[in-house]
């Protein structure tokens, strides 16, 4: 069966059903993803014909990608319904409400709610950066991979995970008014930091789940991939 990867919790499921017919897929964000203990391409697969092309000879899919890779998850949903293969959708649950926080549908609307001026952490991965460009904000911009030096936002390189005193103390370094991230959920220093300043956090919020077709427990996940996927010759589950 196909696994959908990129995420922690793509990763412990991975690691709990090494041993059985499966193959983790990345969409290639990053140079060198993490080793998952099964099989793993990198890439895209050639728009929707490639897609389904892939899922010859699949059994199954879980889609363990990021809560907003909404363009992945919605292919991937209608062509298992259309080749009737059975889906599960993987998630975090997502973070609850704090006080300081200010809700965005989006990242133009988290960008109109910045004050000029602003000192902005920008922990949504450069594919949102256009949005806050030519707003007269400080950014900068959290990315996992090195890239050029640009002179409208500075790259703060870095793979997770971060522990809570040290995204405090890069907030106080940088002078950070506002923090924006999506609403991924997981494990949250750098809101936690936010919190301990007192600065504003602008939470984008996440696209409505899929009832019935999606799931935030790995437990359930990983009995979904036992059910799909035949143990390999000499191989035993871990966990």
């Amino acid at each position: 069966m196909l696994i959908l990867a990129g995420t922690a919790e793509a990763r412990r499921v991975c690691a709990a059903v090494a041993g059985r017919d499966v193959l983790a897929s990345f969409a290639g964000a990053t140079r060198a993803p993490a080793d998952l203990k099964v099989p793993m391409r990198t890439g895209g697969f050639g728009g929707e014909t490639g897609f389904r092309a892939a899922l010859s000879g699949i059994s199954a899919v879980l889609d363990a990608t990021h809560p907003f890779a909404t363009a992945i998850t919605a292919r991937t949903a209608r062509v298992c319904a259309d080749l009737g293969l059975p889906y599960l959708r993987l998630t975090r649950p997502p973070w609850p409400k704090r006080p300081l926080w200010h809700h965005a549908p989006d990242a133009d609307a988290a960008a109109r709610a910045l004050a000029p001026g602003a000192r902005v952490f920008l922990s949504t991965g450069p594919g949102s950066l256009d949005a806050f460009l030519d707003r007269g904000l400080t950014l900068f911009c959290r990315r996992i991979d090195p890239a050029p030096d640009r002179d409208d936002v500075t790259w703060i390189t870095g793979r997770p995970p971060f522990e809570r005193e040290g995204e405090r103390a890069l907030f106080t370094l940088l002078g950070i008014t506002d923090l924006v991230a999506k609403n991924a959920g997981g494990v949250a220093p750098k809101l936690d930091a936010a919190d301990d300043l007192g600065l504003t956090t602008h939470i984008i919020d996440r696209p409505p789940l899929q009832p019935g077709k999606e799931t935030h427990d790995i437990d359930r996940a990983i009995a979904f991939v036992r059910t799909h996927a035949a143990p390999l010759p000499d191989h035993r589950d871990r966990g």
